[in-house]
């Protein structure tokens, strides 16, 4: 009897197993497709045509001219090989669907060590990645220059992590390093500079997490906003290191809900970010009337307003209006602002506690920005420290170059 107990048990095992991948075709395992010379596609077009939902595609490194294409298929992962980026390149107005070099259309796509340059469009709002879904994006260690926007787009969720945005605009102040919307986006780890008249980060998301990054324009950059948020939303700004060029468009650096109130939510979490102007006046933070903000252990350096509009709750701020140096960076001619051990009490040693916001998020900083595009862990040598960088902790310093632009400008590598 048991023995047939255990022979019925098996059978339904068996049909059940049979039934549920009849029912789930979806939770197969993909494909791997392959991409370069003497590989199984040729070009990175006849590899997205082909691609079917769950694929992995593995392009080898090189330079892919003019190869825009559509991504249609869904649960993808596109990865460039290495060593160094695969290099999706469009000149002369190339683009596809009047869009850009890549069109995602499938749901929940990944795109790893890929470079894009030349995303056009005819009405100026191409895009390197151009993307309209309700899925997710990933974007991990990828490189946008030269396009009229590095990335565009709305979906459910999106990552973007230790990838640089250099160079993006077409000039008319409405294209931008990054101009992205949905419901919740996260910024890691990565550097956005140099952004031509636009912004070097825009986001209408619901929710965002704006963490541990590079932000500049540096010498030559002309972004207006280095931080546009427009329609507010929950927003954490947290361990940023944040730079308005001289020749910048617009004399905020921080805006949080210039055009609207459409998110319902206006909370702004502002901590441990270094924040420099380098322009002549200006203000480092604009609030809409009825946001909220958290401020504390920021470092404020350069002439202007510290904040206007909102409730500001501020707490262990360090001010630094002349661009003199008191706070003792490493090398801010360089764009190094790397605490040293000259650095005054008031940023060594001198931050508080930021705790939880109201939904339980930790603002505390784990991790600081690492050049170019890495992070490592942010560990306090006794009391946390004041700013985007711990001092004696996680290195990755720019290079020591007297001359800025020899530091920027990573498309000449």
């Amino acid at each position: 009897m048991n023995h047939a107990k255990r022979s019925c048990s098996h059978v339904l095992g068996l049909a059940g197993a049979i039934l549920t991948l009849v029912l789930f075709p979806a939770l197969s395992i993909g494909a791997t497709l392959t991409v370069g010379p003497g590989k199984t596609y040729s070009t990175v077009r006849a590899a997205a045509a082909a691609a079917q939902n769950g694929d992995l595609v593995l392009i080898d490194p090189g330079t892919y001219l003019n190869d825009v294409c559509l991504w249609s298929a869904s649960n993808l992962t596109v990865r460039g090989v290495g060593p160094g980026r695969s290099y999706i390149k469009a000149t002369n107005g190339t683009n596809y669907g009047d869009k850009g070099n890549w069109v995602i259309s499938g749901q929940n796509f990944t795109a790893e060590n890929i470079e894009f340059s030349g995303g056009f469009s005819s009405s100026t709002n191409g895009a390197g990645m151009r993307f309209d879904i309700s899925g997710d994006i990933t974007i991990r260690n990828c490189y946008f220059h030269d396009n009229h926007n590095g990335i565009l787009g709305g979906c459910g969720n999106l990552l973007v992590e230790n990838s640089i945005f250099e160079h993006n605009g077409y000039g008319d102040g409405q294209s931008h390093n990054m101009y992205v919307w949905g419901n919740t986006f996260t910024l890691k780890n990565s550097y956005s500079h140099r952004a031509n008249v636009g912004h070097e980060v825009k986001s209408r998301f619901k929710n965002n997490y704006i963490l541990y990054n590079r932000i500049m324009d540096e010498s030559d950059g002309t972004s207006s906003y280095c931080i546009d948020i427009p329609d507010c939303g929950s927003s954490y700004i947290i361990g940023n290191v944040i730079e308005q060029g001289p020749n910048s468009q617009n004399t905020t650096i921080i805006s949080y809900g210039a055009e609207s109130a459409r998110n319902v939510n206006q909370d702004v979490y502002l901590i441990n970010n270094t924040i420099v102007n380098d322009a002549g006046s200006g203000n480092f933070i604009y609030l809409r009337s009825g946001t909220t903000a958290k401020v504390m252990n920021n470092i404020f350096y350069g002439p202007g307003t510290n904040w206007s509009g909102g409730t500001v709750n501020a707490s262990n701020n360090y001010f630094e209006s002349t661009r003199g140096n008191a706070a003792k960076f490493a090398n801010p001619v360089a764009y190094d602002y790397h605490l040293t051990s000259a650095s005054p009490a008031l940023i060594l040693n001198a931050a508080g506690v930021p705790g939880l916001s109201p939904t339980g998020y930790n603002l505390m900083p784990t991790m600081q920005y690492v050049y170019d595009a890495q992070g490592a862990p942010r560990t306090p040598l006794g009391i946390l420290d004041v700013g985007a960088f711990e001092y004696g902790s996680g290195g990755g310093s720019p290079p020591d170059n007297t001359s800025p632009a020899a530091v920027t400008d990573l498309r000449n590598r």
